[in-house]
């Protein structure tokens, strides 16, 4: 089997992109960079279509090009919240053209790494001393870089270790990043404030808690315990001696990211173990923790053919705590059944906050419509003892449902948001969960589920 890209070696490869010197932190700096990358992008635009008007070809697929690289460049430096939101984006593929979804995949697994003197300073910072002091070894090279921090590899002990480093000035960055984007987004949107404001908070929680390492730390092991009795997974054990504020310490898992596992083209009973595997984890917490790890994107896990197949689950810094009352409700979507009981239907989207009383009929029937559309789609793995979720003809209802969605002019002048802002990152963890079966082809018993026990 190929090398996984994060196992240590004697002579690990040296990052494939620059090393970061320097981060903008400020809202001055960060609001500076925005407004660079826009000249840039708007420069390409001139350049297409002057091109055109002399008769020159000039293909769209290339200003996507241009511009998703020059976008997906400043993000990459900017790190934060702007570089997770491209990371969330690229989990949706009928969001963005190819250009851009390609660029903004890379997010998920690889972007500029802090360069080694700013790496050291982070544990002087945080230690007093150097990782050179903290740890038997330690490679100042990380082994994986991405949106709020980077991994290298350690040792202590014998113990093989990945230490996560947050990169400088990120809790600061996603205050001021957002009120940065926000008066832009309402006035393109054309919203009110008060009409976005809880789902704007929603969003800020999660990105500010993402940067709590010590909650990642107490979630992480928490939720490994409560799940210890699902088989198939694996869970690195924390080290909060050698953890800080802007640190974290964990065992270094085995195995490989998706894309570098499936090259290795697993039997159909590893890809069916693996994908029963995280279909049952995050049952579990979806009806029983009340909580779900909600970064499902492919960077999160690794994957082995051990024991038939078993899964690593990686950073617990996004989870989705689910107050009792949305979930009962968004368990009762999923029910078998729902779609045939229309009263039922309307009462729930009622009380989810999709229906208004002041809803225009036609407004109405539009929700209702999408909704159901959308719910007869989505749902049907909920609602059969198995499904194969590597069916082609699945995916590509799910793919025209995105494409007409998109395209309901109706629906594109309903523009206010609806529904509880809880719905953000339950959604965002089924599409990311749904898209990982997808990648697996994985056979999965999914069924009608237990009745909810009490967390």
């Amino acid at each position: 089997m190929a090398e996984n890209p994060l196992t240590p070696t004697p002579d690990a490869p040296e990052p494939r992109v620059t090393p970061l010197v320097s981060l903008p932190t400020t809202k001055v700096a960060r609001a500076a960079r925005f407004a660079k990358t826009g000249l840039k992008v708007g420069a390409n635009y001139v350049k297409h279509y002057a091109r055109r008007s002399v008769g020159a070809e000039s293909a769209t697929e290339d200003l996507h090009a241009a511009n998703a690289a020059e976008l997906y460049g400043a993000l990459s430096e900017m790190k934060g919240s702007v570089l997770k939101v491209a990371q969330m984006m690229a989990m949706e593929k009928n969001l963005l053209p190819p250009a851009y979804a390609e660029q903004f995949a890379q997010a998920q697994y690889q972007t500029p790494p802090l360069s080694g003197p700013l790496v050291i300073k982070a544990f002087r910072d945080a230690f007093g001393r150097s990782p050179f002091e903290l740890f038997d070894d330690f490679d100042p090279s990380a082994r994986q870089a991405a949106s709020i921090g980077q991994v290298h590899y350690a040792t202590k002990n014998g113990q093989p270790l990945a230490v996560k480093v947050q990169y400088p000035g990120v809790a600061d960055s996603i205050r001021s990043d957002i009120r940065l984007v926000k008066p832009v987004a309402l006035r393109v949107l054309g919203l009110d404030e008060s009409q976005v404001r809880p789902y704007l908070e929603e969003v800020e929680t999660r990105l500010l808690e993402e940067t709590d390492y010590a909650l990642e730390m107490r979630r992480g092991q928490e939720i490994a315990a409560l799940c210890q009795h699902l088989p198939h997974l694996q869970f690195p054990h924390y080290y909060p001696e050698q953890s800080a504020a802007r640190v974290l310490t964990m065992d270094w898992l085995p195995g490989q990211h998706l894309k570098e596992f499936l090259a290795q083209e697993p039997s159909q009973a590893v890809r069916d173990q693996l994908g029963q595997a995280l279909w049952d984890f995050y049952t579990f917490q979806l009806h029983t923790l009340r909580q779900v790890h909600a970064d499902p994107h492919p960077g999160n896990f690794l994957f082995q053919t051990a024991a038939g197949g078993t899964v690593g689950v990686l950073d617990f810094g996004c989870v989705k705590e689910i107050p009792a009352d949305f979930q009962q409700l968004f368990l009762a979507l999923l029910a078998p059944g729902l779609l045939d009981d229309g009263a039922r239907f309307e009462q729930l989207l009622t009380e989810l906050g999709v229906l208004r009383p002041a809803d225009a009929p036609a407004q109405r029937e539009l929700y209702i419509r999408t909704i159901r559309a959308s719910l007869a789609l989505v749902g049907r793995p909920f609602w059969q003892p198995t499904f194969d979720f590597g069916d082609p003809a699945y995916l590509q209802q799910l793919y025209a449902l995105g494409e007409e969605l998109m395209q309901e002019p109706e629906l594109r002048r309903q523009r206010e948001p609806r529904g509880s802002e809880h719905f953000i990152y339950l959604n965002r963890t089924y599409v990311g969960l749904y898209a990982l079966l997808t990648e697996l082809k994985a056979h999965v018993r999914t069924g009608v589920q237990a009745p909810v026990a009490a967390a």
